[in-house]
């Protein structure tokens, strides 16, 4: 080879090389010490799809990450934990994470790749509407926490009084309140898909869906605490990009992604899984992740209403910064060969 074109050649390499770092710059460097951090989800639920599927596949290894996955049954719980630095994620519904941190708790909200309410009434066979319920009891999480607070929204739209419905609750697991309304310890619940495609096949009726409500609500979303913001924004970074990827991954991939999800539900019925696919991998999916912050404000404006004190305003919830650079530094048109397609809007 002569020295014109080892030269022309090396000049080629190290333009591709440069041009794939450029295309994807939150990749780990050669060389550099892997980053170990915890990351909790507050429950087990298919609608946390992207974050199962990204630790299945070790999407967050080519960023350097090494992630450690523990599940904090409760919001209250992993969002003591997030306060306290003993984990550095927190992934899990926002909207109760949104209110403990608007009433002082520390945390920051940093991507949504899932913006709107999947949940429905699922009741026993001979619950066909909303009015059947009187007498009856409907499961749902701990008092104040999410389906506490929505199963009564449901009660106040049908003018159901306290007295006439009541409300048992269960804590654990949307499984575990399936499980009890099986075994007619309750007679409806709330829960989300797949388990909606799962009562249909045993039997029970769906209700209603919640969504019909109106009430905002921004779904599977990642937090992360004060002390992470100020001493590792790398990390920060390169795990808001790994994310970013996994819900392009799940798109591309949907056998997968529902492999990973009934792994952890321990689901192997078809219908059941492609039910989670349709709703979390198509319907509430926000592919740039972007936090909205209108639904930021009515959700900290709901919690005045029920009395609490809001002490932060809307902009101090969450921090759009890290998403925004996905599509500055053109990761996200790199990752989705062009512009990214429409999904949730980030009203």
């Amino acid at each position: 080879m002569s020295l014109r074109l080892a030269l022309a050649f090396t000049a080629c390499f190290l333009f591709a090389r440069e041009a794939a770092v450029n295309a994807n710059p939150y990749l780990s460097r050669p060389g550099e010490p892997v980053i170990r951090a915890r990351v909790a989800t507050c429950a087990v639920t298919g609608g946390f799809m992207h974050l199962y599927t990204a630790l299945d596949y070790r999407l967050f290894d080519k960023y350097g990450i090494s992630p450690e996955h523990v599940v904090l049954r409760g919001g209250s719980v992993a969002t003591a934990a997030l306060s306290s630095d003993e984990i550095q994620f927190l992934y899990c519904n926002a909207d109760a994470s949104i209110v403990r941190i608007g009433t002082g708790a520390d945390g920051k909200l940093i991507a949504s790749p899932l913006v709107g309410l999947p949940y429905v009434v699922l009741a026993r066979k001979d619950i066909k509407r909303p009015l059947d319920l009187r007498g009856k009891t409907i499961g749902v999480s701990r008092p104040g926490e999410f389906t506490y607070r929505l199963a009564r929204a449901f009660l106040k739209k049908f003018n159901l009084r306290d007295e006439e419905v009541g409300l048992y609750p269960l804590g654990g697991t949307p499984t575990e309140r399936y499980t009890a309304l099986v075994q007619n310890i309750v007679q409806a619940t709330l829960v989300q898909p797949p388990l909606d495609a799962r009562g249909r096949k045993d039997g029970l009726n769906v209700i209603y869906h919640l969504n019909d409500l109106g009430f905002p609500f921004i779904y599977s979303s990642l937090f992360t605490n004060s002390r992470s913001l100020r001493e590792r924004p790398v990390l920060l970074q390169r795990f808001v990009a790994a994310l970013a990827e996994a819900v392009f991954f799940v798109e591309k991939n949907p056998e997968q992604a529902m492999a990973s999800v009934g792994k952890i539900l321990r689901m192997k019925d078809s219908d059941s899984l492609q039910s989670a696919y349709e709703a979390y991998a198509k319907r509430l999916i926000n592919r740039r992740m972007l936090v909205p912050a209108k639904l930021v404000a009515e959700t900290l404006d709901i919690a005045r209403e029920e009395g609490l004190v809001v002490r932060r305003k809307p902009a101090e919830i969450f921090d759009n910064s890290f998403v925004e650079h996905l599509e500055k530094s053109g990761f996200l048109r790199e990752l989705w060969g062009g512009e990214v397609p429409e999904g949730k809007s980030s009203r």
